[in-house]
Protein backbone atom coordinates (compact mmCIF):
# COMPACT_ATOMS: atom_id res chain seq x y z
CA UNK A 1 0.00 0.00 0.00
CA UNK A 2 1.22 3.21 -0.90
CA UNK A 3 0.36 4.97 2.31
CA UNK A 4 2.25 8.13 1.25
CA UNK A 5 -0.26 8.68 -1.11
CA UNK A 6 -3.39 8.18 0.85
CA UNK A 7 -1.90 10.60 3.71
CA UNK A 8 -1.58 13.22 0.76
CA UNK A 9 -5.51 12.35 -0.25
CA UNK A 10 -6.84 12.18 3.23
CA UNK A 11 -4.42 15.89 4.07
CA UNK A 12 -6.67 17.50 1.19
CA UNK A 13 -10.14 16.08 1.94
CA UNK A 14 -10.57 13.97 -0.74
CA UNK A 15 -12.12 10.45 -1.68
CA UNK A 16 -10.59 8.07 -3.93
CA UNK A 17 -13.45 9.12 -5.92
CA UNK A 18 -12.98 12.81 -5.73
CA UNK A 19 -9.15 12.57 -6.91
CA UNK A 20 -10.40 10.20 -9.98
CA UNK A 21 -13.00 12.56 -11.25
CA UNK A 22 -10.26 15.79 -10.53
CA UNK A 23 -8.13 13.40 -12.81
CA UNK A 24 -10.12 11.96 -15.04
CA UNK A 25 -8.85 8.55 -14.22
CA UNK A 26 -11.32 5.69 -12.93
CA UNK A 27 -12.34 5.09 -9.46
CA UNK A 28 -10.97 1.66 -9.64
CA UNK A 29 -7.35 2.54 -11.15
CA UNK A 30 -6.61 5.09 -8.59
CA UNK A 31 -7.64 2.65 -5.82
CA UNK A 32 -5.37 0.03 -7.31
CA UNK A 33 -2.51 2.82 -7.41
CA UNK A 34 -3.28 3.81 -3.95
CA UNK A 35 -3.34 0.25 -2.71
CA UNK A 36 0.31 -0.66 -5.19
CA UNK A 37 -1.73 -3.58 -7.05
CA UNK A 38 -0.98 -1.56 -10.28
CA UNK A 39 2.10 0.86 -11.17
CA UNK A 40 0.43 5.01 -11.89
CA UNK A 41 2.01 5.57 -15.81
CA UNK A 42 3.29 8.84 -16.35
CA UNK A 43 0.55 10.55 -17.11
CA UNK A 44 -1.59 9.54 -13.98
CA UNK A 45 1.45 10.33 -11.51
CA UNK A 46 1.30 13.91 -13.41
CA UNK A 47 -2.19 14.26 -13.05
CA UNK A 48 -2.71 12.48 -9.36
CA UNK A 49 0.57 14.65 -8.28
CA UNK A 50 -0.71 17.41 -9.37
CA UNK A 51 -4.24 17.60 -8.03
CA UNK A 52 -2.96 16.18 -4.81
CA UNK A 53 0.57 18.60 -4.56
CA UNK A 54 3.69 17.14 -4.59
CA UNK A 55 6.43 15.77 -6.47
CA UNK A 56 5.75 12.94 -9.22
CA UNK A 57 8.70 11.32 -8.91
CA UNK A 58 7.94 10.17 -5.84
CA UNK A 59 5.43 7.17 -7.69
CA UNK A 60 9.33 6.29 -9.05
CA UNK A 61 11.34 6.24 -6.02
CA UNK A 62 12.86 2.99 -5.35
CA UNK A 63 12.66 3.50 -1.72
CA UNK A 64 10.62 0.55 0.17
CA UNK A 65 9.93 -1.20 -3.68
CA UNK A 66 10.00 -5.09 -3.11
CA UNK A 67 10.56 -7.29 -6.35
CA UNK A 68 8.96 -10.39 -7.33
CA UNK A 69 12.32 -11.46 -8.90
CA UNK A 70 13.69 -14.43 -8.05
CA UNK A 71 17.50 -13.64 -6.63
CA UNK A 72 19.18 -16.81 -8.61
CA UNK A 73 21.95 -18.42 -6.05
CA UNK A 74 25.26 -19.92 -6.99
Amino acid sequence: MRHWLVQFRKTKGLTQQQVAEITGISRSYYADIEQGTKGASGKAAKLIANALGFDMNLFFADVGRKTSQKQEVI
